[in-house]
């Protein structure tokens, strides 16, 4: 989150040095001459802001608890539509680079890029997404200089390059279906395509105002299921550019006919359906989109895997497009396993209604944990083990128990000594600081087959105005993640109510039942020291043993009964794990027995869900691909841009013959 905004920052601003060699070169009349200083800062751009995005997308996986990393919320989409308005822009500046047509195309393309930047820092800084997104700035008083910011520009370069417009150089060439100026056309078009489908929904919330500011009501309402809105079209851009992008790199490097194209693609075709045809009986693959998806994004990565094993060897300066490709295509892949095939795996079989209200099928995806019980989920076993604070200078979380609050939330004393590993952090009453506002879950999981054991700790926060805030923890494995995060906790120790006092009579020995829990008196002892009570000479403390078995784990509460002055005083002891108060109430010598008051509330628990998301590594590694084929085009350009121009051989002057020597 740290390095997520300033990023992102990064990215938008860079937007502004391809589009000012734009509008200096129309402006100027050098209608061509910025295209080659412009095309590595355009790439540069594209790299910045994608992994700016994919940052956002790596946090919200890491910190949220929706169980994913793409929510297609507004302040999401106004990010994502300028940067697929800059790669197809990046494409057509290689374009006329290559052969000198799409100017025109080329100036648009820059000009919509950073004008659609300025439009997203409106929507987001403005507040008009205020009702609309989870994540936008509240209205800071910065609309209308906003607004004034976009306008001035997009008016401003619209203009000028309307002036220029006729002067500006065309090319009458036709482009041929074998060439690959019509094929990297076709797919810059299909990215603002893809940009503008995302655009005109996102954008509800300004029509809406821009209606009302003129006196009418608009109650366009943007899509209530934003998931299942944007992917149902996205799905299909994301096939027709992943076939693009692997058939697109064979006419890039040769001149094709139908003969050639049917020769360099007869081997990519045959592996690709071959590895297909593996991964969807593995990975169980039944959608016939999903099918179609993940038949062409392994297409586009054989395809460009042969281009780039063709030559890259050869100069690796030329093997960016082909990297930033393969990147593609696995990012596709690992968005269709990780989303499309996300299984849950906390499904509710205790028959319990967890939740009163059920929008969204709730009861049936979450499980019930309570403290030390084992619980079957999927292939493991679960322990709960209870809640965990974060303590400074120590280097595992430690339970709560252990440390007393104090009237600074930051600070807490120890009641015991703690150690781990042999090294001990903290006695008995030192002041130990802590981050008050975040609980962990220790939760141990075992796999029933293998017996194979591991430990996630989720987080939870309770947030006054919104209530529980729960972050996740994953269990990260080569083929999928295991996604955790807690959807419902016990109340407060302040907030819990206790019953009203039960009275026993226990014998020495006796087992008995408290909240659940099987208990046993082990012994009654005289004790010399009480913590925070001091002991006069002729005062009588006594202490009496009592465990319980708290499911897997054994618990022993140690209530006090004293005598000073021929009065009595007791002190209870208290598990808030187990929801247990036991006070000594009296002592009957002569029948050999002892009166427990008994107290219970809530025991502790929580409601918990998992989510598996197979392949979702597939996606990291794709960006990481991407990101380091930007990084090679990037350096190819510029290298290209630093390279000084051949000057031209000039003509050597005509020479007059030499006359011939004449006899006389």
């Amino acid at each position: 989150m740290v390095i997520h905004p300033p990023t992102l920052f990064l990215g938008f601003a860079t937007t502004l040095v391809p589009f000012a060699f734009c509008m200096a070169g129309v402006w100027r009349k050098r209608y061509e001459s910025w295209i080659k200083p412009a095309l590595p800062w355009a790439i540069f751009s594209a790299a910045v802001l994608g992994l700016g995005i994919m940052m956002g997308a790596y946090w919200a996986y890491e910190t949220l608890n929706f169980g994913g990393y793409w929510n297609w919320d507004p302040v999401e989409n106004a990010v994502y539509i300028p940067w697929l308005v800059l790669v197809a822009s990046i494409h057509t500046l290689i374009i006329f680079k290559n052969n000198g047509t799409a100017l025109k195309t080329s100036i648009v393309l820059v000009i919509t890029t950073f004008v659609l930047i300025l439009y997203s820092t409106f929507l987001t800084r403005s507040g008009i997404l205020g009702n609309a997104s989870v994540h936008s700035f509240t209205d800071l008083g910065l609309s209308g200089q906003l607004l004034i910011y976009m306008l001035f520009f997009t008016v401003a370069a619209i203009v000028l390059s309307a002036i220029r417009w006729k002067e500006i150089p065309t090319s009458e060439k036709e482009a041929s279906a074998y060439s690959r100026e019509f094929w990297i056309f076709i797919g810059a078009t299909t990215l603002c395509l893809m940009a503008f489908q995302v655009l005109v929904p996102t954008s509800i919330p300004v029509y809406n105002s821009i209606i009302e500011s003129f006196g009418g009501v608009s109650n366009v309402a943007p899509p209530a299921d934003q998931v299942g809105f944007y992917t149902k079209f996205q799905l299909w851009f994301a096939i027709a550019i992943a076939l693009l992008s692997g058939t697109g790199q064979f006419f890039f490097w040769r001149k094709m006919d139908p003969q050639k194209l049917k020769s360099e693609l007869s081997v990519p075709l045959v592996i690709t359906l071959l590895a297909s045809a593996v991964v969807m009986l593995i990975g169980g693959v039944t959608n016939p989109v999903y099918i179609l998806l993940l038949t062409v994004s392994v297409y586009s990565i054989v395809a460009n895997g042969k281009i780039l094993l063709r030559f890259g060897r050869e100069n690796f300066r030329l093997s960016g497009g082909s990297i930033s490709h393969i990147g593609v295509a696995m990012i596709f892949i690992g968005i269709l396993f990780s989303s499309g095939y996300s299984n849950v795996v906390s499904i509710n079989e205790s028959g319990l209604l967890i939740f009163k209200d059920d929008p969204a099928n709730e009861n049936l995806e979450n499980t019930l944990l309570w403290i030390n019980e084992p619980r079957n989920m999927d292939e493991y076993e679960l322990i709960y083990k209870g809640q965990r604070v974060d303590a400074h200078d120590v280097p595992v979380y430690v339970e709560k128990d252990l440390l007393r609050p104090t009237e600074k939330p930051f600070l807490t004393v120890a009641v015991a000594d703690f150690s781990h590993e042999g090294t001990r952090y903290f006695a008995k009453d030192d002041t130990v600081q802590i981050h008050p506002e975040n609980t962990y879950h220790e939760i141990q999981y075992t796999h029933r087959e293998t017996g194979k054991q591991f430990t996630l700790y989720p987080r939870s926060q309770v947030n006054p105005n919104m209530g529980l805030i729960a972050s996740p923890d994953i269990r990260r494995t080569l083929g999928k993640d295991l996604y955790t995060h807690v959807s419902a906790i016990p109340p407060t120790t302040e907030e819990k109510e206790w019953a009203e006092m039960k009275e026993m009579e226990i014998k020495m020995g006796e087992q008995f039942f408290a909240n659940d829990y099987v208990a046993k008196l082990l012994k009654i002892e005289r004790v010399d020291q009480i913590e925070g009570v001091e002991l006069n000479e002729g005062d009588l403390a006594v202490e009496a043993h009592i465990q319980v078995m708290g499911g897997v784990a054994e618990y022993t509460l140690k209530p006090i009964y004293l005598i000073r002055d021929r009065m009595v005083g007791r002190i209870p002891d208290t598990s808030h794990e187990l929801g247990l108060r036991f006070t000594l109430l009296n002592i009957v010598p002569d029948e050999n027995k002892f009166v427990l008051g008994v107290e219970t509330t809530q025991k502790e628990y929580i409601v918990l869900k998992a989510i598996e998301k197979p392949l979702i590594n597939v996606l990291w590694i794709g960006t990481l691909l991407l990101m380091f084929g930007f990084g090679v085009a990037t350096y190819r350009r510029y290298q290209d841009y630093r390279k000084p121009a051949k000057k031209a051989a000039s003509p050597r002057k005509p020479q007059k013959p030499k006359a011939k020597p004449v006899s006389v």
